[in-house]
């Protein structure tokens, strides 16, 4: 029997193309048997991709000895070794989020409180920020969310700093990135699906607040006392829909 249709990797691996798989299970079955006897001894890892449409395809590569790899939205990641010393890199283990300290001139913060994450009692602000998007830049998202959740248009000023926390969604780590933003507006139009207020507060009233967080009060100052790390352009890495570099600016010292 012919393998399966695939394409191959640097890595010693071997990748079949989901549109060659039978559709009936037990078709599929003497297809993809025949075709780890080929690869086995020239490749290290199978890398089988089954739509979602042909989900009764998993059973029968998991007797034949696969294992789930990943999930996206309309099909599953199993991979096979054929060699069992191969490495497997694992997907991917993190969340990335973004949040914004947004300082107008008057020395005013645009802050939040959250309708989900809302304690008994006053109301705790924040800053408005969210999870990124698949393929988004971090500067784009975190002004998309400070637009979602209060309706203020910014500017990306500086990448402040971020916060590696584990264990957190299904058991998997976030980092989340404080950015300090310009707003281009003022008037607040919340997003009343996930937000109770929106509010400008003054600077020190804010730091001042026995409500609001450490972390978020230690945010605020970084944001108000350090220049951050700005986007900038290296040679090389030039594809804007690709890369983002944030970098200390620094600025020329005269003699």
């Amino acid at each position: 029997m012919i393998p399966i249709p695939a394409e191959t990797n640097a890595f010693g691996g071997i990748l079949p193309d989901p549109g060659q798989l039978r559709f009936e299970p037990r078709a599929f079955a003497d297809q993809l048997r025949a075709s780890l006897d080929i690869w086995r001894g020239e490749y290290r890892v199978v890398w089988l991709e089954i739509p979602q449409r042909q989900a009764a395809l998993v059973p029968v590569a998991v007797e034949l000895g696969f294992d789930f790899h990943h999930c996206g939205d309309a099909y599953l990641m199993l991979t096979h070794r054929l060699d069992p010393e191969a490495f497997v890199p694992g997907f991917a283990t993190h969340y990335i989020g973004a949040g914004g300290v947004v300082l107008n001139d008057r020395g005013e913060l645009l802050v939040v409180s959250e309708r989900y994450h809302r304690r008994a009692g006053p109301p705790r602000y924040k800053m408005p920020g969210g999870a990124l998007h698949p393929a988004e830049h971090l500067s784009e998202a975190v002004v998309r969310e400070v637009l979602e959740e209060t309706g203020v248009r910014t500017r990306f000023e500086a990448l402040i700093c971020f916060r590696h926390w584990h264990g957190y969604r299904h058991g998997k780590s976030d980092i989340y990135f404080i950015c300090r933003l310009r707003p281009l507006s003022a008037e607040i139009s919340i997003q009343e699906e996930e937000i109770t207020e929106a509010r400008w507060m003054p600077v020190g009233d804010y730091l001042a607040d026995e409500n609001a967080s450490d972390f978020n009060k230690e945010i605020v100052r970084a944001a108000t006392s350090s220049s951050g790390l700005e986007r900038v352009e290296i040679e090389g890495y030039g594809d804007a829909d690709r890369y983002e570099i944030f970098m200390p600016v620094e600025e020329e010292v005269s003699h």
